[in-house]
Order: structure tokens, then C-alpha cells, then sequence
């Protein structure tokens, strides 16, 4: 059952966003061949199985209860502070709990709503492209940031945040979109950072180093007290 699992997870179908890549290392691998160029060849085959890897994008199966906050992302939490959401956000600037996953270039990079709502913002903001494992990766990296309203009234923040080799963040998400805990939205470039900032005085659930699968690892409970 383990074996199959994993099976599924490596040989998931990729994310549209790795069309052009997979496109430019086929035709390299096809003109090695044409012309004889074996080193292009295996160099165009190599740079296939790379992105086929890291485009991967499997089913995820969000837990079937409503009011969770789910993890965006797969990835391990490198920080839980309490901290303003991103200004250009408008959420105000009291303090609530940010739980920020790292992606190392071996996870599944596809990015997926936390919670369900509606999008009520969406800001892209250029940056530095430090390492995303750095806690002031949060304000000073190249970042888009979207604000959701939850059923509830309450509002809920997702950041994709590019990092030291990822440069480029890609989104789906446009204000008004009515979203579901799970639903792909995004995915960013080759290694990154994900933070959730959930509604004031909701906690977390996840500790520091726990590794999340995004889509299904809860991260918080909104009806919790």
C-alpha cells in the first residue's frame, strides 16, 4: 500500500505550468538524436524526469469537515509567530498567528487554498530573492499575497513567496473567486515559501519542523476557543 502511494505521488500528472519546460528539454533530447549530439540527448532526458518530477501534481483529498484551515502546501513549518498580515492586504495591523511552510525543490509545488471563502484581494509586490527558509523572507522576498473572506465574516491571509532560486510565482486566484479548503490556485518556480495567516485569535495546530502535505494537513480549527 506504502509502495503504491508513493508510486502514485512520483508519477502524478503535471502541473500545466511545466508544459513549456518539459516542451524545451524534448526538443533538446530530439536534436541530440538528429544530430548525433548523444551529450544533448541525455542531457534533454535528464531535464524531462526533472520536471516531470517537480511539476508533479497529485490528488489531494482535503479532510471532509468544514471551518478548517488546511495547509497550502507541501513542506516543513519553519516559523509560527504572531504578526500583522501584509499591509497591502488592508487587514489591519493587530497581531495573529503566521505559520510559514518551506518547499524545498523536491516537494510538490502546486499551491492550494487553506480554508474556503471568497477572494477579496489579491497583491503582487516585487522583492529581494532571498532564501525562502529565512524568517524575513516573509516581508523582504518577492511575494503575491491574497486576502480571503471566510463564511463566518472572519478573514484569512495566503502568501506565495518566491526564494533564492524560485523566480517566478504563478496564481489563478482573482477577487470575487468563490474557493474551497483544497482547491489548486497557484504554484511557484523551484523552491519557495508558503505563509498562512490565520484570523485573530485562532491558533495552530502544527508545530516548528512538522512536515505538511498540502491539501490535507490541518493547520487550524476555526470554531476552536
Amino acid at each position: 500500500m506504502a509502495l503504491g502511494h508513493s508510486l502514485r505521488l512520483v508519477l502524478a500528472p503535471p502541473h500545466p505550468a511545466g508544459r513549456p519546460f518539459l516542451i524545451g528539454g524534448a526538443v533538446a533530447a530530439l536534436l541530440g538524436l538528429a544530430l548525433l549530439g548523444h551529450w544533448l540527448f541525455w542531457l534533454g532526458v535528464l531535464f524531462v524526469g526533472f520536471c516531470l518530477y517537480f511539476f508533479r501534481d497529485p490528488e489531494r483529498f482535503p479532510p471532509p469537515r468544514a471551518g478548517l484551515v488546511i495547509a497550502p502546501a507541501d513542506g516543513k513549518v519553519v516559523s509560527i509567530v504572531q504578526v500583522p498580515a501584509p499591509e497591502e492586504l488592508g487587514l489591519g495591523d493587530a497581531p495573529r498567528w503566521r505559520v510559514a511552510i518551506f518547499l524545498s525543490v523536491l516537494d510538490v509545488h502546486v499551491n492550494r487554498m487553506p480554508a474556503d471563502g471568497t477572494v477579496m484581494r489579491v497583491s503582487y509586490r516585487h522583492g529581494q530573492f532571498l532564501s525562502a527558509n529565512l524568517d524575513k523572507a516573509s516581508t523582504e522576498n518577492e511575494r503575491n499575497a491574497i486576502a480571503l473572506a471566510l463564511p463566518d465574516g472572519r478573514d484569512l491571509a495566503v502568501v506565495q513567496i518566491a526564494g533564492l532560486v524560485a523566480r517566478r510565482i504563478l496564481s489563478d486566484a482573482k477577487v470575487g473567486d468563490v474557493v474551497h479548503a483544497g482547491e489548486r490556485f497557484g504554484i511557484i518556480r523551484f523552491g519557495s515559501r508558503t505563509d498562512v495567516y490565520l484570523p485573530p485569535g485562532v491558533q495552530p495546530l502544527v508545530s516548528l519542523g512538522q512536515t505538511m502535505i498540502g491539501g490535507e494537513t490541518v493547520l487550524a480549527d476555526l470554531g476552536a476557543t
